[in-house]
This record gives structure tokens, sequence and C-alpha cells, in this order.
């Protein structure tokens, strides 16, 4: 879902910011990339840059958050400077855990790649990180911010559990898997930001949510190509709907009821974390922008109406990144 090329969606950004807010022209997401490390470089692959020593592990993370998780880059250059190294860290760990399932041909062998992380995690606490980039960097962060240990052990048992290839059974489930990876990475992004209150961690846990069960969404085209569904079961079987409808790229109306049903809690979830809005503290804005890209794939669904399969469901959205920019210049979520 990440997108590669930072050229055509930051290009537009550059122009359009310069008129937000004439009284204080804002200082652009774009120009902020050109600050950092590595983006203005000569475009060499993740793989070279963990075998290079003019490459740093800061670099090596950034460059594997912006090719894989191009919207979680994004938001985490619009976190306050201090914090921003950090959150690259912590998201550039969960794209490893996240990349386990489809990079490997056997169970077994993800089992062994998650024991490596729950030992590294453990030998990042023992401040004895093994020398893997996105390691070190994390190592850095938990020092630096004192990161729970528990949110970071929920985040890779949850994966491991998921390495089966078994379609949810209930929206509970996918809220609870949901519960222990989105929003166990939201609160570690709120320690990050020094951020440690109830209401915060409430919106956190409905943001969460609403990432796992869009990410559900998002994700069902490419999992039926290979032939595979993880839609919740309880819900197919309320509207008469199979695994092969969806394989087929059905678009009756029961099959758009199904996926009508699954956007709506996600939709819920937002609702709920905007309802803490005026109790949670601004400094925690930030951490919450991915709300920006979630609401924008709901509407758009909306629009399609709940055709899964719909071509434009597929597109990148270039205006994201000003879109992100104003959201955090507003200082809402």
């Amino acid at each position: 879902m990440a997108a590669s090329v930072l050229g055509s969606a930051c290009g537009p950004l550059r122009l359009a910011v310069a008129g937000v807010g004439r009284r204080r022209p804002p200082r652009g997401l774009w120009a902020r990339a050109r600050r950092l490390p590595g983006l203005a470089g000569s475009g060499r692959s993740v793989a070279a840059a963990s075998g290079s020593g003019a490459w740093g592990t800061d670099r090596y993370c950034l460059e594997l958050l912006r090719k894989r998780d191009y919207e979680g880059y994004l938001c985490s250059l619009l976190l306050p400077a201090e914090s921003r190294s950090s959150a690259f860290a912590l998201r550039a760990f969960n794209v490893e855990l996240a990349q386990v399932k489809d990079s490997v041909s056997e169970k077994t062998i993800g089992l062994m790649r998650m024991e490596f992380w729950k030992k590294t995690v453990d030998d990042i606490y023992c401040d004895s990180p093994p020398q893997q980039p996105v390691a070190l960097e994390l190592w850095k962060a938990v020092k630096r911010h004192n990161l729970t240990k528990r949110w970071l052990m929920k985040i890779i048992d949850e994966r491991e559990k998921n390495l089966d290839d078994k379609a949810y059974r209930n929206i509970q489930e996918l809220e609870n898997y949901a519960e222990n990876t989105q929003s166990s990475l939201l609160y570690l992004t709120l320690e990050i930001l020094g951020v440690r209150d109830l209401h915060a961690d409430h919106a956190a846990s409905h943001i969460g949510k609403a990432q796992g069960i869009v990410t559900c969404l998002r994700a069902t085209p490419y999992h039926g190509s290979r032939r595979r569904v993880f839609l919740p079961m309880d819900i197919c079987m309320l509207h008469g709907v199979s695994q092969e409808d969806f394989l087929r790229k059905n678009q009756d109306k029961n099959v758009r009821d199904v996926i009508y049903d699954i956007a709506s809690q996600a939709h819920l979830h937002l609702k709920h974390a905007r309802s803490f809005h005026k109790s949670v503290p601004v400094k925690a804005f930030p951490a919450f922008l991915q709300t920006v890209a979630l609401e924008d794939y709901l509407k758009k669904i909306q629009q399609v109406d709940f055709d899964i399969f719909h071509p434009s469901l597929q597109q990148k959205n270039t205006l994201l990144p000003l879109s992100l920019y104003i959201q955090s210049w507003r200082k809402r979520y």
C-alpha cells in the first residue's frame, strides 16, 4: 500500500501549501522532507542501504517506511522534530513484522522470524540490541522515551497468531487484532510524544481499531488475488455471502452489504475517538493524523456504493500530504 515515489505525492504540495493561512506562511511537508537525510540522495534500495556505511540506521528505517508504509511515513514527518526519528524506528519495526506473513512460504519460517524479534526486544531492554538497523534504532527510541515493553511484545504476539491463513470469525476478533497491533503502535507513539493520558489512550484504542478494519478492507482485493479472504465470517454469513463470492469479485447487493457493515464499524470507531477531542491533550494530536487517510478511504468506498473492487479505491491520493498538513496545522484529528 505504500507508494514509491515521493515526488509524485509531495511535488504538488510545494505549490499548494503556500496558499494556506496567509497570516503566516507555513513551512510545508515538502520542506521538511528535503531536510531529512537520504530523501534527496541517489534513490538506492533498502537492501543497499543496509549494507553500506554511507547509509545510517536512521536512513534505513526512513527508506523502509517510505517504501512500505507511505501513509505512516507522511504522518511521521509531521511529528515534532525531537520525536520523528523514534517514530520512524517504531513504524519500521511494525513494517518488519507485517511483512513476515507475505514473505514466507511456510509458517515455521514465519515463527522463526517472530522469535527473532521477541529475542531482539528482550535484548533491547538489556541494552544489547543485535546489529540490525531497525533493532538499533528501536533501541535508541526505547532509551530516549522509556517505551513500554508490553506494547512491543503485544504487537509481535498478535502478528505471530495471525500467521495462520484464517478468516476472522467475527468483527470482535478483527477488532482484538487491531487493538493489539495498531492501537499498541499508537500507545507507543503517544509515549514518544511524552503523552501519558487516559483520554488519549481511549482515543488511540478506537483509532487503532478503525485502522485495523480499514486495512482489512483495503487489502481484500490483494488477498483475493491470492485466493484468500479474511473478512469477518459472521457478517458474511449474516448476508448469505461466501468466500467464493469475493474470490469471483461478485458485486451483488449482499456482497456490498457485507462491506457496508464492516466499514460502518470503522466509522463508528472514528466517531468514538473524536468524542474525546476536548479531553485529549493537544500534544497527542500528531499521533492521530492517520485519521485523515482512514476517513478518506471510508468516503471513497461510500461514493462507489461499497464496491470493494472498484479501481478508484486502489489509486493513490496525491493530495494526502496536503490534507495531512492542513489537519496538523489546524490541530485536529
